[in-house]
């Protein structure tokens, strides 16, 4: 639609810089302004936008197009924060009366460790910050502008006032917009409204000078929502200057919401706390009553419950999940919201898209058929070479693709294929649309299924109307033969689009019809109506070649795949065979009408037995996942447009497309999919599973090796032996074997089958499957073997046995830490898949040896070096634990422990 004529407001003479959302710099509102002046006020051309350079320009002096954000923790506050925990700020005053009663080296080897502790916190948090805020910044919003008469996408952070901005339906509107061109538009302004009706949009000038937000009607504000239509703005503000801004300056503080898993490891945290601290005043009791040093048990006690309180795990779990959906992005799966990592492992069902998600969305013309040819080619369609002149004027007109500057044909891929078909046989759209201007259009919608263009026609005007072939049929009265306008045969018309549908290709339908002159009623009912058939037209878009594998590993995986598509019910079993979600002959495919029919009780019984819905409007996937999530199942969806957002939000996993996906899909989706992908999909299921299970493993270690402490210290009383560790002793084993080597499990790989194996129950705790069991024992066996070095070197009359003590039980830690990098497989079948916690493993020994022969470290750890017979036999000792848990995963193997959870080697 062409802007309006401007219009003369007192006070516009000068020409003013930009000014706010809601004024100019006249004081005078911009939706009160004609078009025209808005342009000379902004210092735009309303054809080609502005030119680079002057862009340029203007992002250096108004900033990016960006909301300021509560202020990111830095690194100073992040190093400031590790010093802030309850039982640091106690050690740190434990070391001051350490000090005080002149322990100095006690006092200097408390601080290292604290500091120490500290700065691998430090490490820990700085990188999972990093990791969300690189996260964030990936999934900023785009913005299609125009820019030196070029149609291009470009960074939304990048738009400055004055930039002309394209809006289509699914778009989130960029920044602050006066509209220019409207065709059919309306925005859900909720965002800043709270009312949730979209909003019709028009370009004329408003002359009240205070009208609320809700009625600016020729205004776009950032953050809201394009519904239907397309329109062309003018940017009036950006950033801070926009009323999302606005509000915004209101709403600076920001919280991060924990995940469920770290809120559940939080609340484990605390009540094992209170376990432990009531386990130290046991022993500190019994110590007094053993005639030890008071302040030698309050160190000890102290320096146990240091250790013993996993009170990390919770940051741990942020680390392993924002690091881990940053490896997801390196495999095109961007995860918008972390939770989602979680519970990636858990999907049972993956409800996709067809087109560009299971298919290469490389769409082509195939076939066509005439009115002539229906019964004459009935066998054997024919290609574009077939097409009659009116059906190839449709095809090239009602189109929305175009050519890009270097020749391309941009636009959605079936657009792009009618466009592409038609330039073949020589009708391009450029040269057309000189005579055959467009003059009006009623957009496609999901609920018409069709959209409708007008053309001037010599004196007349001519519409062209394409769609689902039994949407654009019911409307059709005549057919076009080649000698004129004739007879419809639709039973006919409708096989012959069986047929097509049959052999794998979606079908369209062509019509039209032709009027004297523009009529004033434009909507679908006025123009819609008494068409004349031109052809049917048939397109393939073939399968990805992965994405059969993809299927058959998801299956493997126990995960039931449903494939959901606009298609013809025909194209949709023809595609679902090929991908190998139904076998041959299997024919279970619902049609959207059959869907709609179906009560919540009926569609239940059915939904999990259903592979494929033909014919399905982007509303009707909710349904789907509300049947699918009252029986139980955790359901992944993928979806693109506007009306699947509302889906996407119910899922489990809400999974937008990255390439063809709207804005709107996207900020309502947990993860997206840079590659629109379906294979991509199952990788990140495969990585979700994998990051769960090393979450489980770092938690087994954790607790199994404080439990082995514990049990240790509490024990030894009640065998007649002296404590057998000193604080700094306890708290140097929980630095080195909880530091280096604990964060290397974070990236262990893949166990082997970890996508031959069950979907995780939602309902399934961290501790479920035999953990907590495994910590328990092995940590008691752990406890005992360092117990047994104790004894046998105190009653042999060693003076070593307390550096014995503290070495086996070091290295009974890292003995443990390999066994464990499997929950079920032998240690030599991946012991150099993970580098970085061999290495990590190694160094801490060469760190815990130190201990023992560096003079000025036996000074600081109150050690003695070891004879080589002394050495030798800890380092045999400390493989104990190592081997038991290995047999115990050989009786996981065979079924003895934990049957709740099957062996995925197994067939």
């Amino acid at each position: 639609m062409a802007a309006e004529a401007p219009a003369k407001i007192p006070g516009e003479d000068a020409a003013p810089t930009p000014g706010s959302s809601v004024t100019s710099d006249h004081g005078v509102p911009w939706y009160t302004r004609a078009v025209a002046t808005v342009a000379a006020d902004l210092g735009t051309d309303l054809q080609s936008g502005l030119d680079d350079a002057e862009a340029t320009l203007r992002l250096a002096s108004h900033g990016p197009n960006a909301l300021v954000e509560s202020r990111r923790r830095g690194p100073a506050r992040i190093l400031l924060a590790q010093f802030t925990d309850f039982m640091v700020i106690v050690l740190l005053a434990a070391a001051v009366v350490a000090g005080a009663i002149g322990e100095p080296q006690d006092t200097i080897a408390i601080i290292a460790i604290v500091v120490l502790n500290a700065m691998l916190g430090f490490v820990q948090e700085y990188r999972a910050e990093r990791a969300v805020a690189a996260l964030k910044a990936m999934v900023a919003p785009q913005a299609r502008v125009q820019r030196a008469g070029v149609a291009r996408t470009i960074h939304g952070t990048e738009l400055v006032p004055g930039d002309l901005v394209l809006l289509e339906a699914g778009n989130v509107v960029p920044a602050d917009l006066r509209l220019i061109e409207v065709a059919q538009l309306r925005i859900e302004e909720a965002a800043l409204t709270g009312e949730s009706q979209p909003v019709d949009k028009i370009t004329d000038v408003l002359a009240e000078p205070e009208l609320p937000l809700g009625d600016r009607r020729n205004m776009a504000y950032k953050g809201t929502m394009v519904t239907y239509g397309r329109a062309v703005g003018v940017v009036v503000a950006t950033g801070m200057q926009t009323e999302l801004g606005r509000i915004a300056a209101l709403l600076r503080e920001e919280e991060e919401v924990k995940t469920p898993l770290q809120r559940r490891l939080a609340r484990f945290a605390q009540r094992l706390a209170l376990a432990v601290l009531a386990l130290c005043a046991v022993i500190f009791g019994i110590g007094l009553l053993r005639g030890e040093e008071p302040v030698l048990m309050f160190l000890t006690v102290l320096s146990l419950a240091v250790a013993a309180i996993p009170e990390a795990l919770p940051a741990v779990v942020t680390v392993s999940l924002a690091l881990g959906a940053r490896r997801m992005v390196a495999r095109n799966a961007l995860i918008r919201r972390l939770p989602a990592v979680e519970t990636l492992g858990s999907v049972t069902f993956i409800c996709s898209d067809k087109t560009g998600t299971l298919t290469e969305n490389r769409m082509r013309v195939r076939a066509i058929r005439t009115t002539d040819a229906l019964a004459r080619d009935a066998q054997s369609p024919k290609g574009a070479e077939s097409a009659t002149p009116p059906l190839l004027l449709a095809l090239a007109l009602s189109n929305d693709a175009e050519r890009g500057p270097d020749g391309a044909v941009q636009g959605d891929p079936t657009e792009a294929a009618l466009f592409q078909a038609a330039a073949d046989a020589g009708y391009e759209k450029a040269t057309l649309e000189r005579t055959m201007p467009r003059l009006g259009e009623i957009p496609f919608s999901s609920e018409r299924g069709k959209m409708t263009t007008m053309h001037r026609d010599g004196g007349g005007v001519i519409a062209f109307t394409k769609g689902a072939p039994e949407r654009v049929l019911k409307r059709c009265t005549h057919g076009l033969t080649a000698s004129g306008v004739g007879s419809l045969d639709q039973s006919e018309v409708s096989a012959a689009a069986e047929a097509m549908a049959a052999d794998g290709l979606r079908v369209l339908a062509v019509a039209s019809r032709n009027f004297a002159a523009l009529p004033e009623d434009l909507s679908p009912d006025a123009i819609e109506g008494d068409l004349t058939f031109l052809g049917l037209v048939g397109l393939l878009d073939p399968p990805r070649p992965e994405a059969r594998a993809a299927i058959e590993e998801c299956k493997t995986a126990g995960i039931h795949v449903v494939m959901i598509t606009g298609d013809h019910p025909a194209t949709a079993a023809a595609i679902a065979r090929q991908l190998g979600i139904v076998e041959d002959g299997d024919r279970r495919v619902i049609a959207g009408p059959e869907l709609a029919r179906l009560s919540g009780d009926a569609l239940g019984d059915i939904v999990e037995g259903a592979p494929v819905y033909a014919r399905a409007a982007p509303e009707q996937k909710i349904k789907i996942v509300k049947a699918l999530q009252e029986r139980g199942q955790i359901v992944a969806m993928t979806g693109d447009g506007v009306n699947d957002a509302p889906a996407l939000r119910r899922a489990d996993i809400g999974v937008a497309m990255g390439r063809s996906g709207t804005d709107v899909a996207r900020e309502a989706a947990h993860m997206v999919l840079l590659d629109d992908n379906f294979a991509t999909i199952v990788t990140a299921v495969r990585e979700g599973r994998r990051i769960y299970d090393n979450i489980r493993k770092f938690v087994r270690y954790a607790l199994t090796c404080n439990s082995a402490e514990i049990w240790t210290l509490f024990l030894a009383p009640f065998l007649g032996l002296p404590v057998p560790l000193l604080p700094i002793h306890i708290l140097w084993i929980n630095l080195v074997t909880d530091g280096l080597p604990g964060v290397a499990l974070a990236v262990e790989p893949a166990e082997r089958g970890v996508m031959r194996r069950p979907p995780r129950p939602p309902t399934e705790g961290i501790f479920a499957r035999g953990l907590w069991q495994h910590a328990l024992w092995v940590g008691l066996l752990m406890g005992g073997v360092a117990l047994v070095t104790q004894a046998w070197a105190y009653h042999a009359g060693s003076a070593h046995w307390q550096s014995m003590t503290f070495t086996v039980l070091a290295l009974l830690q890292l003995g443990h830490l390999l066994a464990i990098r499997s929950e079920r497989d032998a240690f030599h079948r991946g012991f150099f898949s993970n580098l970085p916690l061999l290495g990590a493993v190694t160094f801490t020994v060469g760190l815990q040896l130190a201990t023992l022969y560096v003079p000025a470290l036996n000074r600081v750890f109150k050690t003695e070096p070891l004879s080589g017979p002394e050495l030798a036999f800890c380092f045999a000792l400390s493989t104990v634990g190592f081997v038991a848990v290995e047999v115990e995963k050989l009786l996981v193997r065979r079924g003895v422990l934990y049957r709740g959870d099957p062996d995925p080697a197994r067939p």
